[in-house]
Protein backbone atom coordinates (compact mmCIF):
# COMPACT_ATOMS: atom_id res chain seq x y z
CA UNK A 1 0.00 0.00 0.00
CA UNK A 2 1.25 3.74 -0.53
CA UNK A 3 0.66 5.83 2.64
CA UNK A 4 -0.08 9.66 1.43
CA UNK A 5 0.13 11.76 4.48
CA UNK A 6 -2.35 14.65 4.01
CA UNK A 7 -1.03 17.08 6.21
CA UNK A 8 2.95 16.62 7.17
CA UNK A 9 3.03 18.23 9.87
CA UNK A 10 3.64 16.91 13.86
CA UNK A 11 2.11 13.42 13.82
CA UNK A 12 1.72 13.11 9.67
CA UNK A 13 5.83 13.92 9.24
CA UNK A 14 6.53 11.61 12.29
CA UNK A 15 3.86 8.39 11.03
CA UNK A 16 5.23 9.34 7.21
CA UNK A 17 9.03 9.58 8.35
CA UNK A 18 8.46 5.91 10.29
CA UNK A 19 6.71 4.10 7.29
CA UNK A 20 9.64 5.35 5.10
CA UNK A 21 12.47 4.18 7.18
CA UNK A 22 10.66 0.30 6.98
CA UNK A 23 10.59 0.63 3.61
CA UNK A 24 6.98 1.58 3.03
CA UNK A 25 6.31 3.75 -0.29
CA UNK A 26 5.34 7.18 1.19
CA UNK A 27 3.84 10.59 -0.23
CA UNK A 28 3.61 13.65 1.95
CA UNK A 29 0.85 16.81 1.57
CA UNK A 30 1.42 20.02 2.29
CA UNK A 31 1.03 23.59 1.75
CA UNK A 32 3.11 27.14 1.93
CA UNK A 33 6.73 27.31 3.86
CA UNK A 34 6.23 23.45 4.64
CA UNK A 35 5.71 22.43 1.20
CA UNK A 36 8.72 24.23 0.04
CA UNK A 37 10.84 22.86 2.52
CA UNK A 38 9.85 19.28 2.26
CA UNK A 39 10.18 19.76 -1.84
CA UNK A 40 13.47 21.28 -1.60
CA UNK A 41 15.28 19.47 1.52
CA UNK A 42 13.00 16.35 2.65
CA UNK A 43 11.59 15.44 5.62
CA UNK A 44 13.72 15.77 8.54
CA UNK A 45 13.13 13.65 11.57
CA UNK A 46 14.51 14.34 14.58
CA UNK A 47 13.99 11.45 17.25
CA UNK A 48 16.45 9.61 19.89
CA UNK A 49 18.38 7.85 17.50
CA UNK A 50 19.53 11.00 15.91
CA UNK A 51 18.29 12.99 12.87
CA UNK A 52 17.26 11.59 9.84
CA UNK A 53 16.16 12.67 6.15
CA UNK A 54 13.72 11.21 4.03
CA UNK A 55 13.80 12.70 0.30
CA UNK A 56 9.84 11.67 -0.20
CA UNK A 57 7.20 13.13 -3.31
CA UNK A 58 5.01 15.97 -2.03
CA UNK A 59 2.34 17.43 -3.59
CA UNK A 60 0.41 20.42 -2.77
CA UNK A 61 -2.99 18.26 -3.35
CA UNK A 62 -4.53 15.22 -5.43
CA UNK A 63 -3.79 17.05 -8.68
CA UNK A 64 0.45 16.95 -7.84
CA UNK A 65 -0.62 12.65 -8.17
CA UNK A 66 -2.96 12.95 -11.06
CA UNK A 67 -5.18 9.46 -11.03
CA UNK A 68 -4.65 7.96 -7.69
CA UNK A 69 -3.87 4.03 -7.10
CA UNK A 70 -6.11 1.71 -5.88
CA UNK A 71 -4.18 0.87 -3.37
CA UNK A 72 -3.58 4.17 -1.63
CA UNK A 73 -4.48 4.89 1.67
CA UNK A 74 -5.10 8.44 2.67
CA UNK A 75 -3.88 9.99 5.87
CA UNK A 76 -5.82 12.77 7.35
CA UNK A 77 -3.71 14.07 10.14
CA UNK A 78 -4.37 17.88 9.07
CA UNK A 79 -6.01 19.96 12.34
CA UNK A 80 -9.91 19.74 12.65
CA UNK A 81 -10.43 23.03 11.34
CA UNK A 82 -8.94 22.24 8.07
CA UNK A 83 -11.06 18.71 7.76
CA UNK A 84 -13.82 20.42 5.35
CA UNK A 85 -11.15 21.54 2.87
CA UNK A 86 -8.90 18.66 2.63
CA UNK A 87 -12.14 16.77 1.97
CA UNK A 88 -13.37 18.58 -0.22
CA UNK A 89 -10.20 18.49 -2.54
CA UNK A 90 -9.21 15.07 -2.00
CA UNK A 91 -12.89 13.52 -1.98
CA UNK A 92 -13.79 13.66 -5.52
CA UNK A 93 -10.25 12.87 -6.86
CA UNK A 94 -10.26 10.06 -9.25
CA UNK A 95 -9.07 6.08 -8.70
CA UNK A 96 -7.47 3.84 -11.65
CA UNK A 97 -9.54 1.59 -12.72
CA UNK A 98 -12.77 4.17 -12.13
CA UNK A 99 -14.34 6.06 -9.49
CA UNK A 100 -13.40 8.47 -6.68
CA UNK A 101 -11.31 8.33 -3.47
CA UNK A 102 -14.33 9.01 -1.63
CA UNK A 103 -15.98 5.94 -3.00
CA UNK A 104 -13.19 3.41 -3.53
CA UNK A 105 -10.01 4.43 -1.35
CA UNK A 106 -9.60 3.77 2.69
CA UNK A 107 -9.46 7.20 4.90
CA UNK A 108 -7.40 7.29 7.78
CA UNK A 109 -8.45 10.40 10.62
CA UNK A 110 -5.25 10.84 12.92
CA UNK A 111 -6.70 13.78 14.49
CA UNK A 112 -7.59 14.95 18.13
CA UNK A 113 -11.37 15.30 18.95
CA UNK A 114 -14.08 13.00 17.51
CA UNK A 115 -15.89 15.39 14.90
CA UNK A 116 -13.02 14.63 11.95
CA UNK A 117 -14.58 11.51 11.28
CA UNK A 118 -17.92 12.35 11.22
CA UNK A 119 -17.19 14.93 8.69
CA UNK A 120 -15.43 12.66 6.53
CA UNK A 121 -17.59 10.09 6.43
CA UNK A 122 -20.31 12.39 4.78
CA UNK A 123 -17.93 12.55 1.20
CA UNK A 124 -15.97 8.88 2.13
CA UNK A 125 -17.47 5.45 2.39
CA UNK A 126 -14.40 3.82 3.99
CA UNK A 127 -13.37 5.74 6.88
CA UNK A 128 -11.18 4.59 10.07
CA UNK A 129 -10.11 6.52 13.44
CA UNK A 130 -6.58 6.51 14.17
CA UNK A 131 -6.44 7.54 18.39
CA UNK A 132 -3.07 8.78 19.12
CA UNK A 133 -4.59 8.27 23.22
CA UNK A 134 -1.32 6.34 24.45
CA UNK A 135 0.56 8.38 22.37
CA UNK A 136 2.87 9.83 20.08
CA UNK A 137 4.56 12.65 21.08
CA UNK A 138 5.77 15.08 18.25
CA UNK A 139 6.20 18.26 17.73
CA UNK A 140 6.34 20.59 14.44
CA UNK A 141 9.76 22.34 15.36
CA UNK A 142 9.90 24.15 12.16
CA UNK A 143 8.92 23.77 8.20
CA UNK A 144 10.45 20.83 7.16
CA UNK A 145 11.69 19.32 10.76
CA UNK A 146 9.30 17.10 13.42
CA UNK A 147 10.88 15.64 16.17
CA UNK A 148 9.86 12.84 17.73
CA UNK A 149 11.00 12.10 21.39
CA UNK A 150 9.46 8.31 22.54
CA UNK A 151 11.68 5.80 22.57
CA UNK A 152 11.37 2.75 22.50
CA UNK A 153 8.17 2.97 20.46
CA UNK A 154 7.95 6.59 18.89
CA UNK A 155 3.63 6.11 19.63
CA UNK A 156 1.07 3.70 20.14
CA UNK A 157 -2.05 4.29 17.86
CA UNK A 158 -5.87 2.93 18.45
CA UNK A 159 -7.03 1.62 14.73
CA UNK A 160 -10.46 1.30 14.20
CA UNK A 161 -13.05 1.08 11.39
CA UNK A 162 -15.24 4.11 12.18
CA UNK A 163 -18.09 4.47 13.81
CA UNK A 164 -17.31 0.75 14.86
CA UNK A 165 -15.81 -2.41 14.04
CA UNK A 166 -12.13 -3.56 12.35
CA UNK A 167 -11.71 -5.74 9.39
CA UNK A 168 -8.88 -6.47 6.81
CA UNK A 169 -7.87 -3.37 5.97
CA UNK A 170 -7.44 -2.18 9.81
CA UNK A 171 -5.26 -5.25 10.03
CA UNK A 172 -2.82 -4.66 7.35
CA UNK A 173 -2.53 -1.06 8.19
CA UNK A 174 -1.25 -1.94 11.56
CA UNK A 175 0.76 -4.69 10.46
CA UNK A 176 2.76 -1.94 8.57
CA UNK A 177 3.14 0.72 11.56
CA UNK A 178 4.28 -2.19 14.11
CA UNK A 179 7.18 -2.41 10.99
CA UNK A 180 7.58 1.26 11.80
CA UNK A 181 8.04 1.82 15.43
CA UNK A 182 4.41 2.01 16.59
CA UNK A 183 2.46 -0.08 18.33
CA UNK A 184 -0.79 -0.17 16.41
CA UNK A 185 -3.95 -1.89 18.49
CA UNK A 186 -6.90 -2.63 16.05
CA UNK A 187 -10.05 -2.64 18.35
CA UNK A 188 -13.74 -2.42 17.76
CA UNK A 189 -14.58 0.57 20.18
CA UNK A 190 -12.01 2.98 19.00
CA UNK A 191 -14.33 5.70 20.25
CA UNK A 192 -13.53 4.91 24.08
CA UNK A 193 -10.16 5.55 23.13
CA UNK A 194 -10.91 8.87 21.24
CA UNK A 195 -13.66 10.04 23.92
CA UNK A 196 -10.66 9.56 26.98
CA UNK A 197 -8.24 11.55 24.44
CA UNK A 198 -10.52 14.12 24.32
CA UNK A 199 -10.70 14.78 27.83
CA UNK A 200 -6.90 15.18 27.70
CA UNK A 201 -6.85 17.71 25.04
CA UNK A 202 -9.21 19.82 26.96
CA UNK A 203 -6.08 21.02 28.30
CA UNK A 204 -5.01 22.23 25.18
CA UNK A 205 -6.25 25.45 25.61
CA UNK A 206 -4.83 26.02 29.03
CA UNK A 207 -1.36 25.32 27.61
CA UNK A 208 -2.01 27.38 24.40
CA UNK A 209 -3.48 30.61 26.40
CA UNK A 210 -1.27 30.44 29.85
CA UNK A 211 1.89 28.27 29.31
CA UNK A 212 2.79 25.40 30.34
CA UNK A 213 0.75 23.07 32.51
CA UNK A 214 2.98 22.87 35.87
CA UNK A 215 2.42 24.75 38.59
CA UNK A 216 -0.67 24.09 41.60
CA UNK A 217 -2.84 26.47 40.12
CA UNK A 218 -2.82 25.44 36.42
CA UNK A 219 -3.33 21.85 37.21
CA UNK A 220 -6.16 22.15 39.55
CA UNK A 221 -7.81 24.24 36.67
CA UNK A 222 -6.77 21.65 34.44
CA UNK A 223 -8.73 19.07 36.53
CA UNK A 224 -11.82 21.30 36.83
CA UNK A 225 -12.00 21.29 32.70
CA UNK A 226 -11.80 17.66 33.07
CA UNK A 227 -14.09 17.10 35.71
CA UNK A 228 -16.57 19.18 33.95
CA UNK A 229 -16.06 17.00 30.58
CA UNK A 230 -16.33 13.37 32.46
CA UNK A 231 -19.71 14.86 33.71
CA UNK A 232 -20.31 15.65 30.23
CA UNK A 233 -19.56 12.28 29.27
CA UNK A 234 -21.37 10.21 31.90
CA UNK A 235 -24.78 12.39 31.34
CA UNK A 236 -24.78 11.70 27.26
CA UNK A 237 -23.65 7.99 28.15
CA UNK A 238 -20.75 7.97 26.64
CA UNK A 239 -17.93 5.37 27.40
CA UNK A 240 -14.04 6.21 28.02
CA UNK A 241 -11.04 4.65 29.09
CA UNK A 242 -10.23 5.37 32.28
CA UNK A 243 -6.38 6.82 33.17
CA UNK A 244 -5.68 3.09 34.97
CA UNK A 245 -6.63 1.36 31.44
CA UNK A 246 -4.70 3.81 29.30
CA UNK A 247 -1.57 3.69 31.99
CA UNK A 248 -1.62 -0.53 31.81
CA UNK A 249 -1.38 -0.04 27.20
CA UNK A 250 1.68 1.89 27.73
CA UNK A 251 3.29 0.59 30.31
CA UNK A 252 7.02 1.10 29.73
CA UNK A 253 7.01 1.29 26.08
CA UNK A 254 7.23 4.57 25.73
CA UNK A 255 9.40 6.82 27.56
CA UNK A 256 9.77 10.73 26.72
CA UNK A 257 13.93 11.05 25.65
CA UNK A 258 15.93 15.12 25.02
CA UNK A 259 16.70 15.47 21.99
CA UNK A 260 19.55 17.74 21.03
CA UNK A 261 18.47 21.41 20.60
CA UNK A 262 15.26 20.21 20.47
CA UNK A 263 13.21 23.49 21.73
CA UNK A 264 10.83 23.35 24.56
CA UNK A 265 7.35 23.61 22.98
CA UNK A 266 3.60 22.89 23.34
CA UNK A 267 0.68 20.89 22.25
CA UNK A 268 -1.23 21.23 19.07
CA UNK A 269 -3.07 24.00 20.26
CA UNK A 270 0.07 25.91 21.36
CA UNK A 271 1.81 25.27 17.96
CA UNK A 272 -0.79 26.66 16.19
CA UNK A 273 -0.36 30.10 18.34
CA UNK A 274 3.13 29.65 18.07
CA UNK A 275 3.53 29.83 14.25
CA UNK A 276 0.44 32.15 14.31
CA UNK A 277 -1.88 30.01 11.91
CA UNK A 278 -4.97 31.92 12.74
CA UNK A 279 -7.09 29.22 13.37
CA UNK A 280 -7.15 26.93 16.48
CA UNK A 281 -9.06 23.25 16.91
CA UNK A 282 -10.72 24.57 20.70
CA UNK A 283 -14.21 24.34 18.72
CA UNK A 284 -13.26 20.58 18.26
CA UNK A 285 -12.03 20.17 21.74
CA UNK A 286 -13.25 22.40 24.64
CA UNK A 287 -16.12 23.12 21.82
CA UNK A 288 -16.76 19.26 21.73
CA UNK A 289 -17.58 19.21 25.39
CA UNK A 290 -19.30 22.63 25.32
CA UNK A 291 -22.13 20.94 22.58
CA UNK A 292 -22.66 17.73 24.55
CA UNK A 293 -23.16 19.98 27.79
CA UNK A 294 -26.09 21.75 25.60
CA UNK A 295 -27.75 18.93 24.03
CA UNK A 296 -27.48 16.73 27.74
CA UNK A 297 -28.21 19.96 29.71
CA UNK A 298 -24.94 20.05 32.01
CA UNK A 299 -23.28 24.05 32.17
CA UNK A 300 -20.10 24.11 31.31
CA UNK A 301 -18.68 27.82 32.10
CA UNK A 302 -15.07 26.44 31.96
CA UNK A 303 -14.89 25.04 28.66
CA UNK A 304 -16.83 27.61 27.13
CA UNK A 305 -14.64 30.43 28.29
CA UNK A 306 -11.65 28.24 27.27
CA UNK A 307 -13.27 27.68 24.03
CA UNK A 308 -13.86 31.88 23.43
CA UNK A 309 -10.52 32.74 24.72
CA UNK A 310 -8.26 30.03 22.64
CA UNK A 311 -10.12 31.29 19.71
CA UNK A 312 -9.92 34.68 20.08
CA UNK A 313 -6.08 34.50 20.95
CA UNK A 314 -5.74 32.37 17.63
CA UNK A 315 -7.79 35.47 15.54
CA UNK A 316 -5.40 38.27 17.19
CA UNK A 317 -2.08 36.26 16.64
CA UNK A 318 -1.48 36.38 20.08
CA UNK A 319 1.03 35.15 21.69
CA UNK A 320 0.91 31.85 22.81
CA UNK A 321 0.95 31.23 27.01
CA UNK A 322 1.04 34.84 26.94
CA UNK A 323 -2.11 34.90 29.72
CA UNK A 324 -0.87 34.93 33.58
CA UNK A 325 -2.22 31.77 34.80
CA UNK A 326 -3.81 33.47 37.81
CA UNK A 327 -5.73 35.93 35.34
CA UNK A 328 -7.03 32.90 33.83
CA UNK A 329 -8.38 31.39 36.97
CA UNK A 330 -9.72 34.22 37.92
CA UNK A 331 -11.98 34.53 34.59
CA UNK A 332 -12.55 30.55 35.50
CA UNK A 333 -13.73 31.62 38.67
CA UNK A 334 -15.83 34.41 37.51
CA UNK A 335 -17.37 32.50 34.83
CA UNK A 336 -18.54 29.56 37.30
CA UNK A 337 -20.27 31.84 39.69
CA UNK A 338 -21.93 33.27 37.04
CA UNK A 339 -23.76 29.82 35.85
CA UNK A 340 -24.20 29.21 39.82
CA UNK A 341 -25.77 33.01 40.21
CA UNK A 342 -27.96 32.47 36.89
CA UNK A 343 -28.90 28.55 38.41
CA UNK A 344 -29.82 30.78 41.83
CA UNK A 345 -32.05 32.96 39.80
CA UNK A 346 -33.72 30.42 38.32
CA UNK A 347 -34.79 28.59 41.09
CA UNK A 348 -36.02 31.28 42.89
CA UNK A 349 -38.41 32.94 39.65
CA UNK A 350 -39.63 28.99 39.71
CA UNK A 351 -40.29 29.40 43.43
CA UNK A 352 -42.18 32.53 42.65
CA UNK A 353 -44.30 31.71 39.57
CA UNK A 354 -45.11 27.76 41.72
CA UNK A 355 -46.44 30.30 44.60
CA UNK A 356 -48.77 32.48 42.67
CA UNK A 357 -50.25 29.56 41.15
CA UNK A 358 -51.15 27.83 44.45
CA UNK A 359 -52.93 31.37 45.02
CA UNK A 360 -54.70 31.38 42.50
CA UNK A 361 -52.81 34.33 41.43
Amino acid sequence: MRYIIIGAGAVGGAVGGRLAEAGHEVVLVARGTQYAALRDGGLRLRVPEGEFTYRLPVVEGPAGLGVLRADDVLVLAVKTQDTEGALDAWGPAPVEGGGTAGERLPLLCAQNGVEGQRMALRRFRRVYGVCVCVWLPAAFVEPGLVSAAGSPLTGILHLGVYPHGTDETARRIAADLEKSRFEAPVVPDLARWQYAKLLANLANAVEAVAGPVEDGKAVALVERVQAEGVAVLEAAGIAYTSPEEQREVRGDKITLLPLDDAPRGGGSSWQSLTRGTGTIEADYLNGEIALLGRLHGVPTPLNDLLQRLANSYARERREAGSMPVGELVRLADEAVAAVENQRSENQRSGKQRSGKQRSGK
